[in-house]
Order: structure tokens, then C-alpha cells, then sequence
């Protein structure tokens, strides 16, 4: 860390409260952020902060036990509109003038999950929360929640409520398990859970298999071959799908960098592993494939038994070429679109098209194609997304390649669902 040279910061162009977009899942859409009185009431900032870097309206409904453990300034402040704590003549648990897209309980109370399956309206949060359940019940909403409390608290009787809740349509967000507690999730978790909720994507609950990251091959017990991807742009593709609402399912390659843990996501530690899991996992009837894996193209012809002695002879390793799983997938399963990736060297941008344009020859429906050269010079990743139908589209970094991958999915559903 350097030292700072005690400088003020540079001018931003955003105002005081105003926040920068990390998506736009959440635009034009009113949130209703439901804080119940709990320790974990006073991370209610913070999500809604990261509600509103999705492009949300938060505005929150705090108990009155809610407010020992979390300021209404702290409220009104993350999310710019006033809080309401109690009921007036202006009926807000109601919302008929401007209702909301999604409510969310967060935390979640052992008491309040408990009024809300008995469909007792005591108070602001259980009042709005009666409203909200009837909104739902039309189609006009949705309603999710985020069971906080000591483990002791998980009885019989919060299981039932749970059940009936989540029978009725209510989302329960899992909570993150840990010493004997049901603990708040983290923001970013709670927010995802929205978007998804709230998503009217055309790829909602479209099945999709993604996969990532490295897949090495054994040399002995300890070493391993394999190349310098994390995986990361995989990782980035299927959180955009997850937040559109996708039943995606992330396969990701062990290395340096590990996807968040509320995105479905199976992590495998070598080429032959990687192999099993895709062909087993597809068996699940997916819609698309998306295979961004930098998959191993060698392997030793032999693996050797325990660990080669320091000062081994590591230059008698023979060397043969592996199967190419997107052939197999192909093979085996003709009705899967899928998406595929290539990366090269040392060629010219004409050169990396006409790869690309060949390699959709062979039945995919679009190639992801980016060189080496372009990367090293802008410091992040530029690729082309080429299909038979339009001129090759040009994104640069991870997350609009992650975007533009999932627009044109979306393009092609809307399509099929136009002419079908």
C-alpha cells in the first residue's frame, strides 16, 4: 500500500448519494426493502445500496425494533427516500399509486415469518406484508424472504411456515449457515435473489450449461499441467444468466479465482473430471451450452505412479493430444446450441474471423473469438462474437462479453418464441 501524499480526491460526477450501476437488471423497477428487528437489521444499508447499483428504487419499511439496531438516517440515506415506520392516512403498505416490482424481508425474523404464514397484520411490516402477499397472489409482484435467527429458533413450527410460505410462491433466500445460525447472506446474494425474481428475461427458467476455468492434467500425484486462464469470464457469464433468471449451472475449472457461492456451480479439479461432469450434467435436458472452458489440448500418455524425484527426468514426459469434449457433446447430443470459444496467436483479425466463421460450419451457433495480441495490448479481454446470421459483434472486458452473449440468447428465444 502507498502512502498517501495527502492530495483531496478528484471531482466525481456522480452527486453525494447517487451511486454507480453495476447492471441495469433492477431498472425502473421500486423495491421494497422490509427490515425486521434483528442484529443483521443493521446491514440493511447495504443492501440497499447494492439493490440500487442494479438500478433499483429502494425504499424501506422499518419495524420498530428494527430501528435499535439500525438508524433511520442510515435508512433514508442508502436509499434516498424517506422510511416508513409506522402507518398513516397515506395507507403505505398499500402502494396502489406507484406499487413495487418486489418486496424483500431481509432480515427475515423468526416472528415476522411466522406472522406472515398466519396472515397476521399487526404492524407495518406484517401490514405491508398482508398487501404484498395479495399482490402476489395476482401476479403483480414478488415477494422474497431471508430467514435470520439462532439455529435453537429453527423449529417445527418456523419449517411449516417456511413450507406454506414458499407454496404460496414466496422465494426464500437461503441464508448463509454458519456456528449454529441462520445468518443474514451477503448483499450481493440478496440482491441476485431479487433480480432473478424480478427478471422478465426471455431466458427465464431456460435451462443453460456454462462452463470455465482451467482443466489440468496430471503429470504425477503433485504436479500438474495446465495454462494461465482463471475462468473468471465463465464465472461472469453465468452470474449475468443467473440474474436474468436462467436455470444455469456453472461446471468451473480449480485455479486462482472461484465463482460466488449462490451461483450453482460444480468445481472439478482435472481434464478427465471436467469431462464426466459435462457429459453427466447434460444428460439434464439443457437448452444451450456455453463451453468458455479452457480445456486442456494435451495430456502425458502416462501418469506417474506417486511423485517424480526432485531432479527428475521431467523431459521423458511424451505428450499426447486430448479429446475434444465440444465434438463429443456435439456428437452425442445434436439438439444442445451451443456457444464456443477460440482463442488464438499470432494471427490477424481477418485471419481470426475466417477460424471462427469455419468452426460455425460444424453446427454451433455462435464462436466467441479473441487473440492474444488485442488483449495484451488494451489489458483486457476484446472478443467477437460471430454467427452465421450478422456481422461478428465486437465487446470489450468480461462483463459485456458476459452481456452480449446473453442478449443474443435472448434474441434467439424471442425469435423462436415469435414464429412458433
Amino acid at each position: 500500500m502507498s502512502d498517501w501524499n495527502f492530495q483531496p480526491p478528484p471531482e466525481s460526477a456522480l452527486s453525494d448519494r447517487a451511486l454507480a450501476l453495476e447492471s441495469t437488471h433492477l431498472q425502473n423497477k421500486r423495491i421494497a426493502l422490509l427490515v425486521t428487528g434483528r442484529i443483521a437489521a443493521m446491514k440493511a444499508p447495504l443492501i440497499a445500496r447494492t439493490l440500487r447499483r442494479q438500478g433499483a428504487e429502494v425504499v424501506a419499511f422499518a419495524s420498530t425494533e428494527a430501528v435499535r439496531y439500525v438508524t433511520i438516517d442510515a435508512l433514508a440515506w442508502r436509499t434516498t427516500n424517506a422510511v416508513v415506520t409506522k402507518l398513516t392516512a397515506n395507507a403505505e403498505h398499500l402502494s396502489d399509486e406507484n406499487p413495487f416490482a418486489a418486496y424483500v424481508v431481509a432480515p427475515a425474523t423468526y416472528n415476522t415469518i411466522n406472522k406472515m404464514a398466519l396472515g397476521i397484520a399487526d404492524g407495518v411490516i406484517t401490514s405491508t406484508l398482508g398487501s404484498a402477499i395479495g399482490r402476489m397472489e395476482q401476479g403483480k409482484t414478488k415477494i422474497l424472504i431471508a430467514p435470520t435467527m439462532h439455529g435453537s429458533l429453527h423449529n417445527s413450527i418456523l419449517t411449516n411456515s417456511l413450507q406454506q410460505l414458499n407454496s404460496m410462491g414466496v422465494n426464500i433466500i437461503s441464508p448463509k449457515v454458519a456456528n449454529g445460525k441462520n445468518n443474514l447472506p451477503d448483499e450481493e446474494a440478496i440482491a441476485s435473489a431479487v433480480c432473478r425474481a424480478a427478471s422478465s428475461s426471455p431466458l427465464k427458467n431456460i435451462p443453460i450449461l456454462v462452463t470455465g476455468g482451467p482443466t489440468p492434467v496430471p503429470i504425477d500425484n503433485i504436479r500438474r499441467l495446465t495454462n494461465r486462464f482463471t475462468g473468471r469470464l465463465g464465472a461472469c457469464i453465468a452470474q449475468e444468466l443467473y440474474l436474468r433468471g436462467a436455470k444455469v449451472k456453472l461446471i468451473h475449472g480449480q485455479g486462482s479465482y472461484s465463482p460466488s457461492e449462490y451461483i450453482p456451480h460444480k468445481i472439478v479439479t482435472s481434464y478427465d473430471q471436467y469431462c464426466q461432469e459435462v457429459i453427466a450434467e447434460l444428460q439434464n435436458d439443457y437448452r444451450y451450452g456455453i463451453f468458455s472452458a479452457a480445456v486442456a489440448d494435451y495430456q502425458p500418455k502416462n501418469i506417474f505412479p506417486g511423485k517424480i524425484p526432485s531432479g527428475g527426468a521431467l523431459s521423458k514426459i511424451e505428450l499426447t493430444t486430448t479429446q475434444k469434449v465440444i465434438g463429443e457433446v456435439r456428437a452425442r447430443f445434436p439438439s444442445l446450441g451451443m456457444i464456443t470459444f477460440k482463442y488464438q496467436e499470432d494471427i490477424t483479425h481477418e485471419e481470426l474471423i475466417n477460424i471462427a466463421k469455419q468452426r460455425l460450419q460444424q453446427g454451433y451457433q455462435m464462436v466467441v473469438a479473441n487473440r492474444g495480441e488485442e488483449h495484451f495490448s488494451t489489458g483486457t479481454q476484446v472478443a467477437y462474437l460471430v454467427t452465421k446470421d450478422s456481422e461478428p459483434e465486437k465487446a470489450i472486458g468480461k462483463p459485456k462479453i458476459a452481456k452480449a452473449i446473453a442478449n443474443y440468447l435472448g434474441r434467439v428465444i424471442n425469435q423462436k418464441n415469435t414464429f412458433s
